[in-house]
């Protein structure tokens, strides 16, 4: 999309690394960062956001395709339903999808994380395959789907194509559901060499994924890390890691070593890397990947769906961990969600109030806020998560629909409102690297990205319907 470039902008009141601040003038580079910040009365006479703004949050744990089929898994369909079971009905979903579908859904969503607070996405995208299984002509037709989803909806994109070649620890055999995913290494080297031109035309930082150790085996990883050294040199890596109690078990069994451990083992982790989930740690754990600056992706809604259970997030942040938030399954598309759902695991569990917060930002919402904007655009690649010189000019305005009611509360907590009370403000503006993709809440390609996806989930649907009565 074309969206229009702004020369920088006047706050009244934003949220910065160093706490809100107000009447602040930025002004915003060529790159679509943040050149210069005064506190002043706006003397070169920028745009003027007279609403609170805040960082635009990078998510940074997505699977598109996951969106249309929200909502399919609410129903019990075992005695004991979990994770694996939902995963089956993801595969049987996984094997409907066009490249056409992968767009308009891809689309769809990425136009409601732009309304929920996002600036920016990592696709953790795996589907690479024809329905069949076999290799598009273009190894890449899938990917291409994603960046067209991103350019006609202005969320900045890191793309993450999948490396997922088994189906458990010891290099096991893939299952028939997994088709369209799986790669082998020569496949992968040519995926991702035919999406540099492309991601890099386009401005998207392009990186790699081993979907996790369950589907990449350790010679592997190796073997991926000595082609991002040719290939992409320091660029984001993201695995999933210890996200199910089963997954511990049956790392154990094969190796003696827990998933974390493992993978630090054999791979070079550092802070270019990003943890997804990382639910079930030892103490020990929790300090090696604190130590070692890696980021952590928290994924709190889905996590809750899926049973996954409760990341560590006290003892992490106590020893300087750094995370972000995700949308993953895509069941909700609302940074203020996701936040809230890992402030209430954690009181839930410790049975405590305002666990997530620290001294130097004592109110959870601006602490978890600044947090994930932070950590979102580490994971992603991209400079800093923060309305701050060198920052990405990224933010997103809060509005109120009934600022009279509000009078009463101190203009500072009106995050707090966004988060926790559910109401209260909304989600105006949102400018991302400089262009305004958002306007008061619309966006200017809606209509045609409404009537693409109803279009897809018709197809979609008739696809399902066939399979389930062959």
């Amino acid at each position: 999309m074309t969206a229009p470039t702004l020369p920088g902008a006047h706050f009244r009141l934003a949220l910065t690394p160093d706490g809100w601040r107000r009447n602040l003038s930025v002004h915003f580079a060529a790159d679509g960062t943040i050149g210069e910040m005064f506190e002043d009365d706006n003397p070169t006479g920028l745009p003027v956001y007279e609403n609170p703004v805040v960082p635009g949050i990078t998510d940074l744990h997505s699977h598109a395709f996951q969106y249309a089929m929200a909502g399919l898994s609410e129903v019990r369909r075992n005695p004991v339903d979990s994770f694996w079971s939902w995963r089956d009905i993801m595969y049987f979903f996984a094997l409907t999808l066009s490249p056409e579908d992968m767009q308009a859904v891809a689309a769809r969503l990425y136009l409601s994380l732009l309304k929920g607070g996002y600036t920016g996405i990592v696709e953790f995208h795996y589907v690479h395959n024809d329905l069949d299984g076999t290799p598009y002509a273009r190894r890449e037709e899938l990917s291409l789907a994603i960046f067209e989803a991103a350019r006609a909806t202005g969320l900045e994109l890191t793309h993450l194509p999948v490396f997922y070649a088994h189906s458990n620890f010891g290099g096991a055999a893939p299952t028939e559901g997994q088709r369209r995913f799986i790669q082998d290494l020569d496949g992968y080297h040519a995926m991702l060499d035919a999406l540099r031109a492309p991601a890099a035309e386009a401005g998207h930082v392009l990186g790699m994924a081993p979907h996790s150790l369950r589907a990449a085996t350790p010679d592997e990883i190796t073997r991926l890390m000595q082609m991002r050294d040719e290939m992409l040199p320091g660029c984001p890596v993201h695995i999933h890691v210890a996200e199910q109690m089963k997954e511990v078990e049956d790392s154990l069994a094969w190796g003696g070593k827990r998933p974390v451990d493992q993978l630090y083992d054999i791979a070079p982790v550092d802070e270019r890397w990003c943890l997804i989930h990382a639910t079930h740690l030892t103490a020990g754990e929790v300090t090696r990947i604190a130590r070692s600056g890696a980021t952590v992706g928290l994924c709190p809604l889905t996590e809750a769906n899926l049973g996954d259970g409760i990341f560590p997030g006290s003892d992490f942040l106590a020893q300087g961990g750094h995370f972000g938030i995700g949308s993953d399954s895509n069941i909700a598309s609302v940074a203020a969600q996701e936040l809230q759902m890992l402030e209430y695991s954690q009181r839930l569990r410790d049975r405590q109030r305002n666990v997530l917060a620290d001294a130097q930002r004592p109110h959870v919402a601006a602490n978890l806020w600044t947090r994930a904007a932070l950590g979102g655009a580490r994971a992603a690649g991209r400079p800093e998560g923060a309305i701050a010189p060198g920052g990405m000019a990224s933010f997103v305005e809060l509005t109120s629909p009934e600022p009279e009611a509000l009078l009463p509360v101190a203009e500072e907590v009106c995050l707090d409102f966004h988060v926790f009370a559910g109401r209260g403000f909304n989600v105006g503006d949102v400018v991302v690297r400089g262009r305004k993709v958002v306007q008061s809440g619309s966006h200017p390609q809606e209509e045609a990205i409404l009537a693409d996806y109803a279009a897809a989930m018709r197809r979609i649907a008739a696809r399902l319907d066939d399979r389930k009565a062959g």
